[in-house]
């Protein structure tokens, strides 16, 4: 389970450095992918293939399913972490997340996200007030 939030470096190349605490969990190989609000997803890769095959029993009628497939895994590359936990961000993926060298790496459970720190900071201080006035259930028998 990915937890916590973290501020590495995006470096010259376009590298960065996976958290320590994330690093044994992804040392199999690992999947950057377009994220919702516009930050990379970075997956284990063995957890992405399993999803993978989900994706692929969605109804090829459904325009929203092929829509949503088509974004996810066009925008997909494995990477492999190298011996010092770094990894490498493709163009395409620093791009639409706006990603420049201040970053912020955040642990959504099931997968990372890599953000632009400053539209993390004003993401989270939106939904940290959301967060905080919710009165009604969102996710049953939790909140």
């Amino acid at each position: 389970m990915f937890l916590g939030t973290y501020e590495p470096k995006l470096d010259d190349k376009g590298r960065m450095f996976l958290p320590a605490k994330f690093r044994e969990d992804m040392e199999g190989g690992i999947v950057l992918t377009r994220g919702q609000e516009h930050c990379v997803y970075a997956f284990p890769a063995s957890q992405f293939e399993e999803m993978t095959k989900d994706l692929m029993n969605a109804p090829l009628s459904s325009k929203q399913a092929r829509d949503w497939i088509r974004v996810m895994l066009s925008g997909a590359y494995k990477e492999v972490p190298d011996k010092q936990g770094r990894i490498s961000v493709p163009a395409d993926l620093r791009t639409y997340a706006g990603l420049d060298r201040e970053l912020t790496v955040i642990g959504a459970g099931s997968r990372a996200e890599i953000w632009n720190a400053k539209a993390w900071r004003e993401y989270l201080a939106v939904q940290e007030e959301v967060f905080s006035q919710t009165a009604e259930e969102i996710i049953p028998g939790m909140f």
